[in-house]
């Protein structure tokens, strides 16, 4: 079960995450156990994949998004690095970011279990 302290240790902010949740710890804990099953995650590896860049870079702002939003600190760095590349369409190859980003989501569902 997800709690403040793992996700301290995960590097979230919870400080940050909680002021968003209005100092509410059971909404902003069952807020990030949401996260693993974002589909915007599988999205994002599929246009990667496929080389569709405006795809991805939704896919991936959305993510942005929400992960700063809850201050999931190493899943929106990454979503960060990713970003902004693809804001350009930059063309180069995204697979490992992407790869760290899931697997930062794959950690977080270890948490949450």
């Amino acid at each position: 079960m997800i709690t403040i302290e793992k996700l301290k240790a995960f590097g979230a902010n919870t400080e940050e995450g909680l002021g968003r949740c209005m100092g509410n710890e059971a909404l902003y804990l069952r807020l990030v156990a949401t996260i693993p099953a974002e589909k915007n995650f599988d999205k994002l590896k599929t246009s990667i994949e496929s080389n569709n860049l405006d795809e991805a870079f939704d896919a991936v702002h959305a993510l942005k998004g929400v992960l700063g939003n809850l201050a999931l600190t190493p899943m929106f760095d990454m979503a960060v690095k990713i970003t902004e590349p693809l804001r350009n369409r930059t063309a180069m190859d995204y697979s490992g970011m992407v790869s760290e980003l899931l697997n930062l989501r794959d950690k977080l569902s270890e948490l949450c279990a």
